[in-house]
Parts: C-alpha cells; sequence; structure tokens
C-alpha cells in the first residue's frame, strides 16, 4: 500500500474506485466513483444525475448548507450532495489532496455507517504522488464555538490532534473521551472502523422529517433503553466517542487542507464542527496556510 501523506506532497488515486450503496437519510441507491485530479483541484463533488444545471460543488467551507444530522454541501445552483463526512475522513487521514466524485443521486452512501469501507476503496484504487507541496491550515491563536454545554474549538499544535468527550444517559455509553494524534496509522487502527448510532425510539421522529429512511441495523449501532440491538455489539471499546471523532475528521476536512491544530470537542456534532469552521474562516488573522517542503528538497 502506498504511504499518501508522509512526504508532504499532494496525492491523487493511481485509477478510479467505485461502488454503489443507500442513502442513511434518502433511503435511495446511489452510484459513486472516486476518480483522479490534477494537483490543486481539491475535492469536489459532481453530481451525474443533474444536467440542467451545474452540476459541480467543490467542498470548501461556505459549502456547507445543512449540519443537522450530516453534512451537506451545496452549489450557488442549489446542486446538493449529502452525507459527505466519513468519505472526507477517509480521504484526508489517507492523503488524498485532489479527487473528482461522482454520483448519481443526492447522497453519498453510508455503506456500513464507518469509513471504513472507504479506506478499503481507496486503498484498492492506490495512491499517486503529485509534484505540489501539501499545504496545511495552522492556527496560531484559539479559535472556539460555544452552545450551551457543548463546546468545539481549535488551539495551536505543531500536528494534527484531536480530543472528543461525549456524555449520554444511557448506560450503553454514558461518559467516554478519545484523545489521539490524527494520521494515517491511528486513523485506520482505531477511528475509521466505528459506526455511526442512533437510539430507537428517535427513529420514526426523523424519518417523519425524511431523514434516516435508509437507516438500519447493518449501516449503524441501534441502542434501545440500555440495549445494543445490533447482533455482535460493539466493534470496540468506547465505539460511539470515536466515530464521533471520525465525523469530526471529515467536517473540518470542508475547510480543503489537513490541520496544524489541536481540536477539542464537547458533546458536539456536525453543527457545532461547522459552526467552528465559519468561525475559523471569519477569523483569518488566527491561522495560515503553510507547506511544509520535504528534508530531501530542502537539502537538494
Amino acid at each position: 500500500m502506498a504511504s499518501a501523506i508522509k512526504d508532504q506532497h499532494e496525492h491523487t488515486l493511481a485509477g478510479p474506485a467505485i461502488c454503489a450503496g443507500v442513502g442513511v437519510h434518502s433511503g435511495r441507491r446511489t452510484r459513486l466513483s472516486i476518480r483522479p485530479a490534477p494537483a490543486g483541484t481539491g475535492i469536489v463533488f459532481v453530481r451525474a444525475d443533474v444536467t440542467d444545471r451545474d452540476n459541480r460543488i467543490p467542498v470548501a467551507g461556505d459549502t456547507v448548507v445543512d449540519s443537522r444530522l450530516n453534512t451537506v454541501i451545496a452549489n450557488a445552483d442549489g446542486v446538493r450532495v449529502a452525507t459527505i463526512e466519513h468519505l472526507m475522513a477517509a480521504l484526508v487521514a489517507l492523503g488524498v489532496s485532489n479527487a473528482v466524485i461522482e454520483l448519481d443521486g443526492e447522497e453519498v452512501p453510508i455503506m456500513d455507517g464507518s469509513a471504513l469501507p472507504f479506506v478499503q476503496l481507496l486503498d484498492r484504487a492506490g495512491f499517486r504522488r503529485q509534484e505540489t507541496p501539501q499545504s496545511y491550515i495552522e492556527v496560531i491563536e484559539p479559535i472556539e464555538v460555544i452552545e450551551g454545554d457543548k463546546s468545539a474549538r481549535l488551539v495551536p499544535c505543531d500536528r494534527y490532534e484531536m480530543r472528543f468527550e461525549i456524555d449520554f444517559a444511557s448506560a450503553v455509553i454514558g461518559n467516554q473521551v478519545v484523545d489521539f494524534v490524527v494520521d494515517e496509522q491511528t486513523f485506520r487502527d482505531e477511528i475509521m472502523a466505528a459506526r455511526t448510532f442512533g437510539f430507537a425510539h428517535e427513529v420514526e421522529a426523523l424519518r417523519q422529517m425524511g431523514l434516516a429512511r435508509g437507516g438500519s441495523l447493518e449501516n449503524a449501532v441501534v441502542i434501545d433503553g440500555d440495549r445494543i440491538l445490533n447482533d455482535g455489539g460493539l466493534r470496540m471499546e468506547r465505539e460511539f466517542v470515536r466515530h464521533k471523532a471520525l465525523d469530526a475528521i471529515g467536517d473540518l476536512f470542508v475547510l480543503g487542507a489537513p490541520l496544524l491544530a489541536r481540536y477539542e470537542g464537547v458533546k458536539g456534532g456536525h453543527a457545532l464542527n461547522n459552526k467552528l469552521v465559519r468561525e475559523l474562516l471569519a477569523n483569518p488573522s488566527k491561522w495560515r496556510v503553510v507547506t511544509r517542503v520535504p528534508k530531501l528538497a530542502q537539502s537538494a
């Protein structure tokens, strides 16, 4: 398997990666193709089923239009793509800077509710190094958003770190904390397989809102009172907070570059993560874009 991030150059895929699956909220089956892209492209979604207007949505911090239960992006023509966060987390963790993601529906397939299937898909396609040095967003002053007992902040750090804490009344979850360095190996070992989760009593309300139509025990951990309904239970210790961290990694990659910062989240989710993204963009004096040229190139 090729290393995608260690030499600090941009990378794309060596070939296309194709899959299909059901959208967790729409319930519709979608075919998705992740294709190589030139350096400097970033991550661009293309709605192949839209032909009467601009169907390209370059991912950026200001393209997020909904973050209630997932991350939804849209372009100026109102063309949308939903539930991008698990795929985005896989892309940034594996160091994929540039890719065009074509899909024939409005929602990225949920697969098994984690980032694992996307990592497997990207691994099969392989990675290709590009000549452009990788850019990073370096946070130089703290940035924070608070909503009641929920908070999310970025503080200066010479690498990408993450701490997430959740606290649920359910005995199945309770208080959980995860604290780690966001790099490829840690993502593979500790984060990528953690599945999304929800409570059985919330499902009907969500479906009345037009959400969770494709949700099932095949793609989410479902909790009923103090029981986990899935056969086999959890995949790992503290799977719930690990998945919240996975979401945050994907939500923050809408900025278009990996972070040099420490993210600290308490009880938050997609909406608070997006508020943090917007707070960062609104305060350009608190961060800067940097590139790190590999030592070999520096000494050449």
